[in-house]
This record gives C-alpha cells, sequence and structure tokens, in this order.
C-alpha cells in the first residue's frame, strides 16, 4: 500500500477509538516504553499529543518521566506550517503550553532550545517492517531528524502495516517502534 491509502486506512481506525480505548493503549505503550534503558538519555524530545487525533497520550509518559527519571531534559516541538519546520522548546508543564491555530499544543515559552537530542519519540499514523513510518504528510519530523544521530522511537497503537510502497530517500528510519504488546527494533 502506498503512504496515501495507508493515512487514509489508519486514520480512519484511530478515529474508530473511544477516549477510553485510547488512554487504555496509551498506558499499554507506556507500560513498554519503561522497558527501555533510559541511562544514556540526557535529553528526550517528545511530541505532545492531538486529541482530536487520538493520538497517543504522551503526557503519561511525561509524567513518568518527571517521577523516574528528573535528571532528564525534556524538550517538545512548536511547528510552523509556513516554513515545515519545527523549533524546539524546554517541557515547563502544562501551564506553558497554548492550542495553535492547527489544534496542537505548544509551548509559549520563547527560548529554543538547539542542543543535543539523545532520543526523539515520534509521532507517526502507522509504521512498517523497515521501521519507515506514515505521519500526516507535511514532512517536519523527516526535516528535524534528517542527518541526527538520535534515537528514533515511534509510538503506534497499531501493528506494523507490511511494507509501505512509496518510501523515498528523504524518509527517516526508526530506530524502533513501540506497540501496546511489544517494542520492535529495526535492523539495518
Amino acid at each position: 500500500m502506498n503512504k496515501s491509502e495507508i493515512r487514509k486506512q489508519e486514520t480512519k481506525k484511530r478515529k474508530e477509538l473511544s477516549p477510553e480505548q485510547a488512554y487504555e493503549l496509551s498506558e499499554k505503550l507506556l507500560e513498554q516504553f519503561t522497558t527501555l534503558d533510559l541511562s544514556a538519555v540526557k535529553t528526550l524530545h517528545i511530541f505532545l499529543p492531538i486529541v482530536e487525533k487520538n493520538e497517543p497520550d504522551t503526557f503519561l509518559f511525561i509524567e513518568w518521566l518527571k517521577k523516574h527519571h528528573p535528571q532528564l531534559n525534556i524538550i517538545v516541538p512548536r511547528a510552523d506550517f509556513k516554513t515545515s519546520l519545527m523549533t524546539h522548546h524546554h517541557y515547563k508543564g502544562e501551564q506553558e503550553l497554548l492550542k495553535s491555530s492547527f489544534n496542537i499544543l505548544e509551548p509559549v515559552n520563547e527560548e529554543e532550545y538547539t542542543g543535543d537530542i539523545d532520543l526523539v519519540i515520534v509521532p507517526l499514523l502507522a509504521f512498517d517492517d523497515r521501521g519507515y513510518r506514515v505521519g500526516y504528510g507535511k514532512g517536519f519530523y523527516d526535516r528535524f531528524l534528517e542527518g541526527r544521530g538520535t534515537l528514533k522511537v515511534g509510538l503506534s497503537f497499531f501493528k506494523s502495516v507490511g511494507i509501505i510502497d512509496d518510501t523515498h530517500e528523504n524518509d527517516i528510519r526508526l530506530d524502533l517502534c513501540i506497540t501496546p504488546d511489544q517494542v520492535i527494533y529495526f535492523k539495518d
């Protein structure tokens, strides 16, 4: 299947989840995430969920990280839809977030983080057996991750879609993907 077909199929599957189901799946994702060795991670970048799109509740991850890894530097993105680029900012709590015109929670602090990032939790609609992903089609994360030697971790409520037929050279592969039932590592 190609990305467009996968995007339609997976968006429909996600929309069919009740808020309770999405929350339960998010808890299972967190359970799998807690098995990762984060001892070498100093800075972690995590997307903030778009509730209306039934995305995984990454606030569960943030709260767990703050409790179990308080030394971690947590970074969240702000998207610029004119340039399709993101800036990155220290997470200072939910009270420091506002919804953008695209209904995305974003940090209000203007100070941009430009340092190293050890691990990026990447949003996706679907992933394939090789570690390629389908997002919303704007390429924000492919541009952000290009040339970065960071660990790229996807979060998916659902299993792999097999093989995405229309990947191209600018698509960035995940290193691993977390599903409610397992952590899948991708080899080169």
